[in-house]
């Protein structure tokens, strides 16, 4: 360690963490503002920021950035902690985030959406929990797809949802997982729950079910231009493939849907 530099605490590397998730792959630089912002919130310099961040992708499992490391043992166990339970060590993250700007968890909570009148207690805390809990997820997985549908190529956030492969109801463990998200547009998301189209898990190639591109003579220009023209295409990746979809996931969600359609 150079004189002068102090060592990270697990604190600052959760926030970083914590934002190295949020950042399009292609937005972890110093001048980026939301790095500054962290940088003045823990005290630290923008570069020191970035290149921290640049130490978590090559930690990162779901990069091929082996042998690129220039991170620690206390960065490695960090992210660790992370990557083994996205649910609590998210959560944290943005408890010691919401500390550092002044600001509550309610209000974080709120900005995903409106809390309804719960009395406080266990179940409001439970409630703010899933709320900052979907917040972080869903800019977790826009940033990976650089707010981009990957089914059609849309570039509007705010008709874009973070779908899940295996629904937040099935799978506690995997509720947080990026690589079990898929940034979807509100109509393939709907498509994507009924399995009107599934997702190869070897190759990623988009198959819509026979029953949609073989619809009706009324209905099937429509269900062609929405749906079907997709069959045979590839998934829109995420860039540089960080936290792409999970095969065994995409696997469970193909499974599950050939058999009823």
């Amino acid at each position: 360690m150079k004189p002068g530099q102090r060592l990270w605490t697990r604190d600052e590397l959760l926030l970083a963490i914590n934002l190295y998730c949020k950042l399009p792959f292609g937005r972890m630089h110093s001048r980026n503002p939301e790095i500054i912002a962290l940088a003045g919130l823990i005290n630290r310099t923008p570069d020191s920021v970035a290149l921290k961040l640049i130490n978590f992708a090559s930690l990162d499992p779901s990069l091929n950035r082996a042998g690129m490391s220039n991170a620690s043992e206390l960065d490695q166990q960090v992210w660790n902690e992370f990557y083994a339970d996205w649910s609590d060590r998210a959560y944290e993250s943005e408890q010691l985030l919401a500390y550092k700007q002044n600001i509550t968890l309610e209000e974080v909570a709120a900005n995903y959406e409106p809390l309804p009148p719960v009395p406080a207690g266990r179940v409001k805390e439970q409630l703010v929990k899933v709320r900052v809990n979907q917040q972080f997820f869903r800019k977790t997985i826009m940033a990976a797809y650089d707010n981009t549908c990957c089914i059609t190529g849309l570039h509007q956030p705010a008709l874009l949802v973070a779908g899940h492969i295996k629904p937040w109801s099935e799978d506690e463990a995997n509720r947080m997982n990026p690589r079990n998200g898929l940034a979807l547009n509100a109509l393939h998301d709907r498509a994507f729950e009924l399995g009107l189209f599934t997702v190869r898990p070897d190759d990623y190639v988009i198959e819509v079910v026979p029953s949609v591109r073989a619809g009706s003579r009324s209905d099937a220009a429509a269900a062609d231009a929405l749906l079907g023209r997709f069959h045979g295409q590839m998934l829109r990746l995420p860039a540089r493939k960080r936290f792409l979809p999970d095969p065994e996931l995409l696997a469970w969600h193909r499974t599950k849907w050939l058999c009823v359609n």
